[in-house]
Order: C-alpha cells, then structure tokens, then sequence
C-alpha cells in the first residue's frame, strides 16, 4: 500500500528551483522567498552539484558572520547530497530523512534529475495513505461500500 517517489511526483510535479552556484546567498533567499520553499538544488552546467537550504544559511552564513550579499552559494551549500531514485517508497523516504535529518530529496535515475521531494510531500503521502485506508476498513467492517 506503500506508493512510490515516482507516484507521490506524478501527483506533485517534478518541477524543481535550483540556483546556480555562482549566485550570491541573497539572490538564493530572494528566489526562496519568491518560491515559498525552504531549498533550492544548486546546478552548475545541467549538473546537481548540491542543495542550499534554509539550515545552510542559518549555520553557514548568519552563525559564521557572513554577509548573504557577499558570499556564494558554493561557499556555503551542502555538497553531499542524499537522494533517492523513483522506485523507493515514501516510507522509505520518511525514514531516511529522519534517520540523515534532512528536508528534501533530490530524485535521480541514470543520473538524471527527476525532482524533488520535501518532508511535507512525504508526511503529506503517507496521511492520505493512511486515510484511504482507514476509510477502507470502515467499509469492510461496516459491510458498506
């Protein structure tokens, strides 16, 4: 009953806002705010080369005493990235994410961007699962369709 990363971006759509790595800190902030997301993946030449987020640039840049104007995202993004391909379940995500405390998984197959998903998309999945089958076993103990 587990869906799957490729289901759950049927659903959302696998656009993706990325930020390139040259861009100051602040055009980052500026294109998050315009998005109303908490990362952007950072693409260099058609290339996934890391993620800068919310945690970035709370620890990166306010807690060192940078300046977000003057500093680069490649300066201060996580390079290391955790991704999942589209096969994996949500509940596989959900722990993964808890288990490495990240918010977003970049989505890849064949090396090949597909999107990315965000906590919220998961927690969002499994409660509607969760639903659907708590509406199911009414049904079945009710004997009502």
């Amino acid at each position: 009953m587990t869906s799957t990363v490729r289901q759950l971006l049927q659903v959302k759509g696998s656009g993706v806002y990325s930020v390139s790595p040259e861009a100051t800190v602040y055009q980052a902030l500026e294109e998050m705010s315009q998005r109303d997301v908490g990362a952007l993946l950072v693409i260099d030449k058609g290339k996934l080369v890391g993620i800068f987020s919310e945690r970035d640039y709370a620890r990166k840049v306010i807690l060192m005493g940078r300046f977000s104007k003057d500093t680069l995202v490649k300066d201060v993004m996580t390079e290391e990235l955790i991704y999942v391909g589209p096969e994996a379940t949500v509940g596989d995500c959900m722990a993964l994410m808890t288990d490495k405390r990240v918010r977003h998984l970049p989505v890849m197959e064949e090396g090949k961007l597909l999107g990315i998903i965000s906590i919220g998309d998961v927690v969002k999945s499994i409660m509607k699962e969760q639903e659907l089958f708590i509406a199911e076993m009414e049904h079945y103990i009710t004997g009502s369709r």
